[in-house]
């Protein structure tokens, strides 16, 4: 977090890049300290949001090198990588509104007519160029190797792009009040992004109601369905998970659970 990120080789000090986050880097080297801030507030929103669950997201902040209980397909490594995801994009998004990157700045101004009492102003979040590059950065770890596993690849893309979908959805108006003595006579309005807590909290939603899937070919090719039969298809908003979770109460270093003793 103290490196100036003003030379290419700084790229090199971050531990765990693959070669096209690194290419991603020494192109866009204004947008490294969005994606440091993404990594620190995705570690403290996760273990906000899980503080009072067995799992209490503790293992995070070993990462980038990740323990047996987010390697495995569990529910909780759906629920890290849709956060981190989203965080990305969240860091990078407001800090085209906060003016800190050269090639984005505010969000564009809404298209829908104003309602009354209202008026689109201020500096919406650039949600666009967040999304863009927030995923080339998520994505590329899992889009530029070739996969020993790939039902692990196809689930963690899918809760990638779930992170972002929850972030897109929560966009919403924001206003400041303008008007004599502090009344509220005209309304600038613009699009903002809520802080990653609450995207965190409606993950946490999506995480204890996550389906466990199967990759299986369904017509001409391979696709994440529900494992259970009678269970509704996946949408994009679903977290879905491959594998069962430990029993995160007794201590076993193996499937990655601490326990919860002393807690």
């Amino acid at each position: 977090s103290r490196v100036a990120w003003n030379q290419s080789h700084h790229c090199r000090l971050l531990a765990g890049l693959v070669p096209a986050q690194l290419e991603l880097c020494h192109r866009n080297l204004e947008v490294m300290p969005s994606i440091v801030r993404a990594a620190r507030r995705t570690k403290s929103a996760c273990q906000k949001a899980l503080a009072d669950m067995r799992w209490n997201c503790s293992s995070i902040q070993r990462a980038p090198s990740l323990g047996p209980d987010l390697l495995k397909g569990t529910r909780e490594s759906a629920f890290i990588y849709a956060l981190a995801a989203a965080a990305v994009t969240h860091s990078i998004a407001q800090a085209c509104t906060l003016g800190e990157l050269p090639h984005c700045s505010c969000g564009p101004v809404p298209s829908e007519v104003p309602g009354p009492g209202f008026r689109w102003g201020g500096c919406g979040d650039n949600l666009h160029y967040g999304l863009q590059l927030g995923a080339a950065f998520a994505d590329s770890p899992l889009k530029s190797s070739k996969p020993r596993t790939p039902a692990l690849k196809a689930m963690n893309l899918h809760n990638n792009a779930v992170g972002r979908q929850v972030l897109s959805d929560s966009l919403d108006i924001k206003c400041k009040c303008h008007g004599v003595s502090g009344s509220c006579s005209v309304k600038t309005c613009w699009k903002g992004l809520p802080n990653l807590d609450e995207i965190a909290s409606d993950l946490k939603s999506k995480y204890l109601g996550a389906i466990r899937v199967t990759h299986r070919l369904t017509g001409p090719r391979k696709q994440l369905v529900p494992k259970e039969v009678g269970v509704r298809p996946v949408t994009e908003t679903d977290l879905v998970y491959l594998s069962n979770s430990p029993d995160y109460c007794t201590p076993n270093p193996h499937l990655g659970s601490v326990g919860t003793q002393d807690r």
